[in-house]
């Protein structure tokens, strides 16, 4: 199988959360071509489930996340998306090839135990790992343990990166609307300018890290989207702000979260106006179980041509995070070396780092369940 068509094939058409109907496709197509001797599929949503009969009963997960982004492309690539406005920005295209290639291997050799390769969608949102554990799609093969990679943009071909405990942060969505009195820009005492109440929420939530978080405790509040008023004479009677929330342990994003709180009633009675939040997805942090790292980072240091890099915290969010914290498992970080980074317009990951990533993963799940 010519790997790097496939990943060419997936990137040029990327779809959103639970729209992934023509990646499910294609996910199936390459399944179908595959010895189905030993293999059990089945969908869930956009998604698919592909069990491998093994040799014992111990079972082994491992998780490929399957959707794009909302942006478009700059990337210059032949093979660049179709779909416009869409872009495989954070290597799901790469994490899909991955899988399919490690499935692809076990499909023809049959493993040490049973092996379950789950196909997700909606990692970048609205979240596909908590609905698809909540529905009990995992209950008929429940995993020992559960693995899954990430492309890193920084990291060289042939390197993999992790750590024990936490690797990705605590995350939130965050959209606040606000509703006041719009009005002629001439008489601004008849209106209560939605875009100023704005202004003034998006400065006052930066004290929010600087001076109620312990500056050990890491905590980010980014406002990515600032939308309000309709032309250059009108007060705003509406406004919107659009951004994330991240932190690395759970008491810090209570303490965000009812700080936001008590902020917005402070701007609803300075402006006399209305004020409604929305933290949409929520993901939990992804913590790494210490005995897998190990493992993982022995047999990775063994392996010929392979680095082992020792992770630090990211603020990266990552839905995997509920999977790990009902089974043993790890994420880990694999190098591509692109000149720009995850979730740019311009992600150019080398292809080299898919062969890397079937050869070390195959070998590593062959000594699973022994």
């Amino acid at each position: 199988m010519d790997w790097n068509k496939l990943r060419r094939a997936f990137h040029r058409i990327p779809e959103l959360g639970f729209c992934e109907v023509k990646t499910q496709q294609l996910i199936l197509d390459t399944i179908a071509n595959m010895r189905q001797t030993r293999l059990t599929v089945q969908t869930w949503k956009t998604g698919v489930i592909v069990r491998v009969r093994g040799k014992s009963a111990y079972t082994v997960a491992y998780r490929a996340d399957m959707d794009g982004l909302p942006l478009s492309e700059e990337t210059g690539y032949e093979f660049a998306s179709i779909h416009k406005g869409t872009m495989h920005a954070c290597g799901h295209d790469f994490h899909m090839t991955i899988a399919l290639g490690i499935l692809a291997h076990f499909s023809e050799v049959e493993p040490p135990c049973q092996l379950v390769f789950i196909f997700q969608p909606a990692e970048e949102g609205p979240g596909g790992a908590k609905p698809m554990l909540e529905e009990g799609v995992l209950k008929d093969c429940w995993p020992d343990e559960m693995y899954a990679l990430h492309i890193d943009p920084t990291l060289p071909v042939g390197t993999v990166s992790t750590k024990p405990g936490l690797l990705f942060a605590h995350t939130s969505e965050l959209f606040i609307d606000f509703h006041g009195q719009g009005g002629h820009a001439a008489y601004p005492h008849k209106a209560n300018d939605m875009v100023v109440a704005a202004a003034h929420f998006v400065t006052q939530l930066q004290t929010i890290v600087a001076r109620n978080i312990d500056p050990l405790s890491s905590a980010v509040v980014t406002i990515g989207v600032i939308q309000g008023g309709t032309k250059q004479n009108v007060i705003a009677e509406t406004a919107r702000i659009e951004g994330t929330i991240r932190t690395l342990s759970e008491e810090a994003m209570e303490t965000v979260k009812s700080r936001i709180v008590a902020l917005t009633k402070g701007i609803e009675a300075a402006f006399e106006c209305k004020m409604m939040i929305d933290y949409g997805a929520n993901y939990c942090g992804v913590h790494n179980d210490a005995t897998l790292v190990s493992d993982f980072r022995s047999f990775t240091e063994s392996a010929a041509q392979m680095t082992y890099h020792e992770a630090t915290e990211a603020m990266t969010g990552e839905d995997f995070g509920y999977f790990l914290n009902e089974i043993p498992g790890l994420m880990f970080w694999l190098g591509v070396d692109s000149p720009y980074g995850l979730h740019d317009v311009r992600l150019a990951p080398k292809e080299e780092a898919i062969e890397v990533a079937i050869r070390h993963m195959t070998g590593f799940l062959e000594l699973r369940g022994k």
